[in-house]
């Protein structure tokens, strides 16, 4: 995998100097493929810079089948054509939530609108989910969400894996959602229903602050 350079609105982490060195070297050695493409891999962070983020979701790892990994979490470019498995979900809770119906699958209007859609894993090797969970990018979510802990965002982390690092948001005033994955294993016990959407834009507004216009743009 080519270089990887830090997005320059977040190179001040402590992850870019400390530990991205080391992954470097761990892909160089990797013979599988890798998703996503190297320019796409700090996509989340290039689209979201501290300034601009007022949600954080927070997903497992790319999609590791050909085509489907864009570098933000639950999005899937638009010609894909194949299975949406967890977004199909999130699009159902959409429409349950909000009354209205969302098609595109290529969420980079989320993320122009301040929502960081970050995976705790940035590369996966194809076919081999969280085959590059141990690789050191779970160092970068912690400073992420240390770096935005220091004024109030909304952070929502589905499942497990996720929940596992809502311990790195500190401080006061945040709305921090804790719900099931919305993988088709696990939609079906405690992520529909939850309303997230609606809840992020009350609490939104409830700052002064402009809604996410969550459905097709």
């Amino acid at each position: 995998m080519p270089d990887l350079r830090a997005p320059e609105a977040w190179a001040h982490l402590p992850f870019f100097q400390r530990d991205l060195p080391v992954i470097r070297g761990k892909l160089a050695e990797e013979t599988r493929t890798v998703y996503p493409p190297a320019a796409l891999v700090f996509r989340a962070l290039d689209l979201s810079p501290p300034d601009k983020t007022r949600v954080v979701i927070l997903g497992q790892d790319p999609y590791h089948t050909p085509g489907k990994a864009d570098g933000l979490s639950f999005s899937i470019p638009q010609e894909f054509g194949g299975r949406l498995d967890s977004l199909g979900n999130i699009f159902k809770e959409i429409e349950s939530d909000l009354g209205q119906s969302r098609t595109r699958t290529d969420l980079t209007d989320w993320a122009k609108q301040g929502v960081l859609l970050l995976n705790t894993a940035l590369t996966v090797p194809e076919g081999k989910a969280l085959g590059h969970a141990k690789v050191g990018w779970t160092h970068l979510t912690r400073d992420v969400l240390i770096a935005l802990s220091d004024r109030p965002r909304a952070f929502v982390f589905w499942g497990n894996n996720a929940q596992g690092f809502a311990k790195y948001v500190t401080g006061a005033d945040h709305l921090v959602l804790r719900t099931a994955h919305p993988s088709p294993l696990s939609a079906h016990r405690g992520f529909f229903g939850t309303r997230p959407f609606s809840q992020i834009n009350a609490w939104l507004k409830a700052r002064g602050d402009s809604p996410i216009h969550w459905t097709d743009p």
